[in-house]
């Protein structure tokens, strides 16, 4: 059994439902499979030479070690997949930077997130950014009321 190297990391690695079933699901038929393959051999085997028992554990425990690893690299995934939307959701109410489709390098202040099975998605006034095309954020200057109240030496405050 050959595995692509790259299979924990998908294209869709921000879909959060249904990736995990998937793999589940694969790892089942691929274990199946195995015992099934395992059990032909040995109902097949040369009884005057049997194959040896502890052969049979050593793939039996690396097809284990490869489960755990996919589990592993799914975990990872999914944490990804948060990790991401977390930081699209801090990123509304921030000015942010990015480069468009024409090469021109634009600006604007997050208005909202869309989570989207290729990943976040911001909304900048009323444009759709994706936030691997985000390349500067910045917290805006205050533009509100200014305070009044000054402290002098003394430690009191004076209107």
């Amino acid at each position: 059994m050959s595995v692509n190297a790259t299979e924990g990391v998908s294209p869709g690695i921000f879909a959060m439902a249904g990736s995990s079933t998937d793999a589940t699901r694969q790892a089942g038929d691929d274990q199946q499979m195995f015992l099934e393959l395992m059990v032909a051999q040995l109902r097949y085997q040369d009884p005057l030479n049997p194959t040896d028992s502890g052969e049979f554990l050593a793939q039996n425990a690396q097809f284990t070690a490869l489960e755990k690893m996919q589990e592993v690299a799914d975990a990872t995934n999914a944490l990804l997949s948060v990790q991401m939307a977390f930081g699209a959701s801090g990123m509304i109410g921030k000015t942010v930077t990015w480069t468009d489709a024409d090469g021109d390098t634009r600006s604007g202040t997050v208005s909202g997130a869309t989570f989207l099975a290729t990943g976040p998605v911001l909304d900048v006034a009323g444009e759709q950014i994706p936030l691997g095309a985000v390349t500067s954020v910045a917290t805006p200057a205050n533009t509100g009321a200014t305070d009044t109240t000054s402290e002098d030496p003394t430690g009191s405050t004076a209107s």
